[in-house]
């Protein structure tokens, strides 16, 4: 079978002034995309699959429930740990690469859990220690894919490529536990893992195929520490992206309410059991994937913050009623609707994360709000078990339905990000403005200062738009930013940038976006003298 070439991708029509029927799956008809979407799934039902044979084994090693609960700690701890550190390596390295390894690492870690079973020597702690080393695979396999996903589609179609992504992910809610449970009843745990080890060897040999061509950066790979910082500095520095963190957080917070207390509610059901408990997660992907296929409408007739609040209230009337619940056939439609919430909601904010990164630091920015979900979900059911505790379930899942949309309101209300959507495409012809002297002999940190010539009575205009260039330049990678006002010449202002190394400073420019031109051209418009601001550059010697 040839391998798969992005010149196979059919040509697009620039935007529809209305999605058409079908437009949710429109990035099906790529087929770099369709072959990563399938191995996504593929590694989704794995996950799942993994997951579940864990559990049931731990449950055949001990009785104690502190062992059994510490499986689900052992296979999410890695994501929450190390999301940060595979994020910058997904953004340094080629990531096709970046993605095989960790298809094959988690082939190896399901490879070493069968031999430890067909040998007989899995203990409790030897089981955590395999379920950790998953959960590592699944901590470097997130950021890299969620950052190579706006590669294989134009802008346009993001949107609906991050909800077929939702439709795997709740597929193989459906899928994994299923497949993982008739394997466990009719042959036993280690084939379960032994099929999740051949699924994701086939995965690694299917990405494969893609030939994607890596472009090493000119001024060479970034140093780890260093690409985690500056990865940091721009989500502090962006408005759009502490926004989105902020209500994915509250967001999934509140709504880990229901899923932490789904086995008890299923339980306490009327007829409740196992295959309650089944069904309505079955029900919850099934909401998740029919609100997919409609949300290319949603997208038109509501704005983001809009989608974001009716999903959080729509979630948060699901919880209420199960809450009070008697029987599976209130039930399942509430799960129904809860799922539709959940994907609305997600999908939105997952939107808004892409479209606020450029591509230079789109698995770091990816792996903070992989972290921020993952974060709030485990405090999140913790805080509900506990109010549950204490009072009832019912009181639990009232009290979050509640405060989740009280507060995403207030959240709305508060943590704004600046109107309108910025370009985070490459910045192209025209940056930097000046040529770029050689290197110097010196080394050490470098500082740029930049010279304005402003009319007193534009100052505080002046002002406003430096406080978007400091942003600019800290969340490029700047380590230190300040402007200068002379006292005695009243029109002078002198710009400071502090960058680590002449390296760090090359590669600051390196990650101008049309945004930071637009943004530069919005600065020269302030300028008065007849020769552009004088740049000048100072290594600073130890």
């Amino acid at each position: 079978m040839p391998p798969i070439t992005p010149e196979e991708s059919p040509p697009l029509s620039p935007l529809k002034p209305r999605p058409s029927r079908w437009a949710a799956l429109e990035p099906l008809k790529l087929p770099v995309f369709r072959m990563l979407w399938t191995t996504w799934l593929m590694a989704n039902v794995c996950m799942w699959m993994n997951d579940v044979a864990a559990a049931w084994m731990m449950t055949t090693l001990t009785t104690s429930p502190v062992w059994v609960a510490l499986v689900q700690s052992a296979s999410t701890l890695p994501v929450f740990l190390l999301g940060l550190p595979s994020g910058a390596l997904a953004d340094m390295l080629d990531r096709r690469r970046w993605l095989v390894v960790t298809q094959f690492w988690l082939a190896g870690a399901a490879v070493v859990l069968c031999a430890a079973i067909a040998l007989d020597l899995m203990t409790a702690p030897l089981l955590l220690v395999l379920t950790f080393a998953n959960g590592i695979g699944l901590a470097m396999r997130w950021p890299v894919f969620s950052a190579i996903v706006p590669e294989l589609v134009p802008r346009t179609q993001l949107p609906a490529a991050l909800g077929l992504n939702g439709i795997a992910m709740n597929a193989s809610r459906i899928i994994g536990p299923l497949t993982a449970g008739v394997l466990i009843a009719s042959a036993g745990s280690v084939w379960v893992f032994a099929l999740n080890a051949v699924l994701c060897v086939a995965s690694g040999f299917v990405v494969l195929r893609w030939r994607r061509e890596h472009r090493p950066h000119p001024l060479g790979r970034e140093r780890l520490i260093s690409a985690m910082r500056v990865g940091v500095q721009f989500v502090r520095q962006s408005p759009r992206m502490r926004a989105v963190l902020t209500r994915i957080a509250i967001f999934f917070l509140h709504s880990t309410a229901l899923l932490a207390l789904l086995p008890l509610l299923a339980r306490g059901l009327q007829g409740g059991g196992a295959g309650t408990f089944t069904l309505l997660l079955a029900s919850m992907g099934a909401g998740a994937i029919g609100a997919v296929l409609v949300m290319p409408r949603l997208r038109q007739a509501y704005g983001r913050d809009q989608m974001v609040i009716r999903g959080a209230t729509l979630h948060s009337a699901a919880t209420l009623v199960m809450a009070v619940a008697p029987n599976a056939w209130v039930a399942v439609p509430a799960m129904f609707f809860g799922g539709a919430a959940w994907i609305t909601t997600a999908n939105s904010l997952s939107v808004s994360a892409q479209l606020a990164l450029p591509d230079w630091v789109r698995a770091r920015g990816m792996a903070m709000y992989q972290m921020a979900i993952m974060g709030a979900s485990a405090f999140g059911a913790a805080l509900w078990g506990q109010v549950a505790e204490v009072s009832s379930m019912q009181t639990s899942l009232m009290v979050s339905a509640v405060s989740g949309v009280l507060v995403m309101w207030l959240a709305i209300r508060t943590v704004t990000d600046h109107v309108g959507e910025d370009d985070m495409s490459p910045a192209q012809a025209g940056w930097p403005a000046h040529p770029m002297p050689d290197a110097p002999a010196e080394s050490g940190r470098v500082l740029v200062t930049v010279e304005y010539l402003i009319d007193p009575a534009r100052a505080a205009a002046f002002h406003v738009v430096m406080q978007h260039t400091r942003r600019a330049r800290l969340g490029e990678g700047a380590i230190g930013w300040e402007l200068l006002h002379d006292v005695s010449q009243p029109e002078r202002y002198v710009e400071q940038i502090v960058d680590e190394s002449w390296t760090e400073h090359q590669r600051r420019y390196s990650r101008a976006t049309a945004a930071d031109l637009a943004l530069r051209e919005r600065r020269l418009a302030f300028h008065q003298g007849e020769v552009p601001p004088v740049v000048k550059r100072y290594v600073i010697t130890r």
